[in-house]
Order: structure tokens, then sequence, then C-alpha cells
């Protein structure tokens, strides 16, 4: 069993993360802004702590004698609070959290990325070197929050440099989370329920179609919490569902909705989603176990099909 510190243990991915590890028998300890009495935290040892205090963190940090660290805390959705509040947060956030589990001596830490440090959806147009999208795709963030992400993926590789193998670390990419309660008709981060976004494109295509259920998330984490031993420091995953969020293939949605990405799209036929979770599998031997596909409420036809 691993003791496993959890930053925003109370967030939408992080009570999911926590109910999977603690499911998986590892023992949970969730930092957070304050107690939750959500239903997947039950059971789970709680610290309230401002995370953006560096000598609260540290101290928090220190205290939960942490085999491993999983930074989850954020300001998570873009354009949600004022750029400089979103950069200004999840920079100090990252740095103090990151920074305290080395000063604590924890080997294995792992940050929260997003697919979002790569920038599609850019107003001055973006086109990426090919698809699907993958780790080698080049990051070109366009808003305060892909840019913090992307700090947070080089606070990690800083901290390598300075501790060697000494500590552990990974980021991952989750792309757009999908908690189990969301299956079933409840509202999205985005305030759309799962069948809205399928039902309609535009709702998806800000994301590319991106998705991944929250509790794949939580097996990939156990994954590589083992894994890190044996694999490159400082490495990235994109963490995916094997297919894309949308009834159409994306290489007939992509075009109507990336400019210019017609030819580049060609190869995303069937059910191929826009982004690559083929490390992960070659790397860890990870794959995800859900799909929107399994729930038949969500792929019987559509009202519009019907009439037509």
């Amino acid at each position: 069993m691993t003791r496993i510190a959890v930053t925003g243990g109370a967030g939408r991915l992080g009570r999911s993360l926590v109910a999977g590890l603690a499911g998986a028998g590892h023992e949970l300890i969730s930092l957070d802004r304050s107690i939750s009495d959500a239903p997947e935290l039950a059971g789970t040892e709680q610290l309230a702590v401002d995370l953006t205090d560096a000598d609260a963190t540290a101290h928090a940090v220190a205290g939960a004698r942490a085999d491993a660290l999983i930074h989850l805390a954020a300001i998570a959705v873009p354009f949600s609070a004022p750029e400089d509040v979103i950069l200004r947060t999840n920079a100090a956030l990252a740095l103090n959290v990151l920074s305290a589990g080395v000063a604590a001596g924890i080997p294995k830490i792992v940050t929260a990325s997003s697919p979002t440090v790569l920038g599609y959806g850019a107003p001055a147009g973006w086109l990426p070197d090919r698809f699907p999208l993958d780790e080698d795709t080049v990051p070109k963030p366009w808003n305060a929050y892909g840019l913090s992400k992307h700090l947070a993926e080089q606070t990690i590789a800083m901290l390598a440099r300075q501790t060697g193998d000494a500590t552990r670390f990974a980021a991952f990419r989750p792309c757009y989370v999908i908690a189990p309660e969301e299956w079933a008709g409840a509202p999205t981060q985005q305030g759309h329920t799962v069948r809205e976004r399928l039902d309609d494109p535009a709702l998806s295509a800000p994301a590319l179609f991106n998705y991944v259920d929250a509790r794949d998330v939580a097996t990939f984490v156990d994954v590589l919490l083992a894994a890190l031993p044996g694999i490159p420091n400082a490495e990235v995953f994109f963490v995916g569902a094997d297919d894309a969020l949308a009834r159409e293939p994306l290489a007939d949605l992509m075009p109507q909705f990336v400019p210019g990405s017609g030819d580049l799209a060609a190869v995303l036929t069937g059910t191929s989603p826009a982004f690559s979770n083929a490390k992960a599998r070659r790397m860890l031997g990870w794959r995800p176990a859900h799909s929107w596909r399994d729930h038949p409420a969500l792929t019987a036809p559509t009202r519009k099909d019907v009439l037509a």
C-alpha cells in the first residue's frame, strides 16, 4: 500500500482520483482549500490548506508523510478568472506544491497538465504538424491557462535537473474529464450534458472532441506511480479515451471547426480521436476502459434522427 497525497482532491477530477486510488488499496490524503463532504471522500483523510502560501504548503506536504504526491489543484477552466490571476495562481501552486514535495523527500511526484498546452483554438489560427496529436506535438499555448499548465510541465523538468533521479517526476494531460455521474445526465464542466455535446458537435469542437472518463484517469495514475522508477524522468503523457466524443468521424467534423485542417484530419476515420494515448499504452501498458459508446442512452438515435 502506498500513501498518496493529492492536492485538489475535492475537485471534479480529484474526487474520482481519490476514490479510484483508495479502491486500488492505497491510503489517501487530500490537500485542498477546505474539507469536503463529497461521498467519494468519505473515510479519506483531508487537510484544509492554502496552497498559494508557500510556507503553509511546505508544512502540509511534509506533514502528509506521503510516498507519492499528485498535484491537481489549480484554477481549472480557461477564462474563468482574469488572465493574470490564472497565470499567477496556477504557476504559484505548481512551484509551491512540487518544490514542497522535493523538500519533503517524496520520491514520486506527478503533476496534472492539460491538452490546451498545444494551443488549439488560437484566435489567430492553429494547425498542428499532423494528426493524431501526441506528446511530440509542439506546445503553443495562447492563453494564461494553457501557459500555466505548460509551466507546470517545465517545473517538474526544472526540479528533475536539480534532483537527478533521486526524485521521479511525471506530468499527464487528461483530456476533457467526464465524471461518473455525468454519464447519467449531470452537467459537465462546461455546463452541458454529455448527450448535448454529442448532439451538437459545436459544443465539443473547442476541445477537438477529446474526452476521458475520470475513472480511467485514476487507473492511469495508479499504473504511472508503479512504473515511475523504470521510465525516463519527467515524462509527459496524454490520457484520453480510445475514441472521439462525436458520432461522426473527425475526418468529416474537424474541417468544419478547424479551418484548413481537411488534409491533416483525413487520417481520423471511423471513431479515431484527435489525441493519441499510444505513449501511455507503449510505456506503461495502460489503456482506458470506458467509452461513451458503453451507454445505451447516448448511442440511441436523437429526436432529430428519428424525425428524419
